[in-house]
């Protein structure tokens, strides 16, 4: 049986000095206000801390664990407004569709990842409380689409710390509020930092079945027959990226798509990024929530990104081409869907046992 209590925010309660509002198991949120007008909150535990933003789509702006600081090298240094995700391309993770999703092709009309990254929040609040793993704190928001003549629908993310874990969950819930069915379509993009020399562990194998190249390039990536050329190169052996020792093949970024990971009884899969420290960042969703899975790596003089599993239920190729391969989901009227991605930090050793279970799947 779970016990709880909420504390419900007002935009009144973020001001420019950081200040406490909560203190429970270990765990301390306190809010602020960047200097951009964008208020957070900042969820920690004696391992590290994370950055959510309750009212701007509720992205998580910031994670840092044992002193080891997972987010994308990046060019803001606070979070902007904008009314599409790369005026305020810095963040750990956000939310990306939910009506559509991912780069639009030439017949979309859909901004890039769709209109949940940036979007206001109704509503905001903090959660503390225990459950059948134990004490948690969670940065719960509600935030309702309305579009007349269009779809009703309420999404209600939500970020999830426990004491003494460097691992902590993302979740969203959609609720379709129209009697009329709905699209869906819905990726959580988690930012990881790229490392160089780190190691990909996946449970598909890195060949070109498994491991995918996107040969379809969208308009924002420069074109060069050398770009090409390794377009070409990865798609007859992707097993070259398996280790990430040479930064300048991505750039322009690289996409692939893994296909057929290998799952537990229940549907369950994970990915993990193994630093040459020995450490490792992680992954683990359901991938009967998240039926495809997607890798973008980017590194070039302002950006250094490997996003290595990006848990959807579509590839990123915009409405049009994810409709053509059958990849937008429906949605009934009054129903409801619940996506949790689990992920975060492992120490030398959580990684050592974490790669064996991988392996083992």
């Amino acid at each position: 049986m779970s016990v709880r209590t909420a504390i419900h925010f007002r935009k009144s309660f973020f001001g420019e000095a950081e200040r406490p509002i909560a203190e429970a198991h270990g765990m301390t949120a306190s809010l602020f206000r960047y200097d951009s007008g964008i208020e957070a909150v900042r969820l920690s535990n004696r391992r590290g801390h994370l950055v959510v933003l309750p009212y701007y789509g509720q992205m998580v702006w910031d994670a840092v664990f044992d002193g080891v600081d997972l987010t994308m090298t990046n060019m803001f240094d606070m979070p902007r407004h904008a009314t599409e995700i790369v005026g305020t391309y810095g963040c750990f993770a956000f939310h990306s569709g939910l009506l559509r999703n991912g780069c639009p092709g030439p017949q979309d009309s859909h901004p890039l990842h769709g209109e949940m990254p940036c979007t206001p929040m109704d509503a905001a609040g903090l959660e503390v409380g225990e459950d059948d793993e134990g004490p948690y704190m969670a940065v719960t928001g509600l935030r309702e689409y309305v579009m007349g003549f269009g779809a009703h629908y309420a999404a209600r993310p939500r970020v999830v710390l426990r004491p003494g874990s460097a691992l902590f969950d993302i979740r969203m819930e959609v609720e379709n509020l129209s009697g009329a069915a709905m699209d869906l379509m819905y990726m959580c993009h988690v930012n990881f930092a790229f490392a160089e020399g780190a190691r990909i562990v996946q449970p598909a194998p890195f060949t070109p079945e498994a491991t995918a190249v996107r040969t379809v390039v969208p308009a924002h990536v420069p074109r060069s027959p050398a770009y090409d050329a390794l377009l070409e190169t990865l798609a007859r052996d992707p097993s070259v990226m398996e280790v990430l020792h040479e930064p300048q093949r991505y750039d322009p970024e690289q996409v692939f798509y893994i296909r057929g990971l290998r799952t537990d009884e229940d549907g369950g899969t994970a990915v993990m990024m193994r630093r040459r420290e020995g450490d490792a960042f992680h992954i683990a969703y359901s991938t009967r929530e998240f039926p495809r899975t997607v890798r973008w790596v980017l590194v070039n003089s302002d950006q250094r990104v490997c996003a290595f599993a990006l848990p959807s239920t579509c590839e990123p190729e915009g409405y049009g081409a994810e409709s053509a391969k059958g990849n937008v989901q429906k949605l009934a009227g009054g129903e409801t869907r619940h996506f949790s991605v689990r992920l975060g930090y492992l120490t030398t050793d959580e990684a050592e046992a974490e790669e064996c279970a991988i392996r083992a799947l």
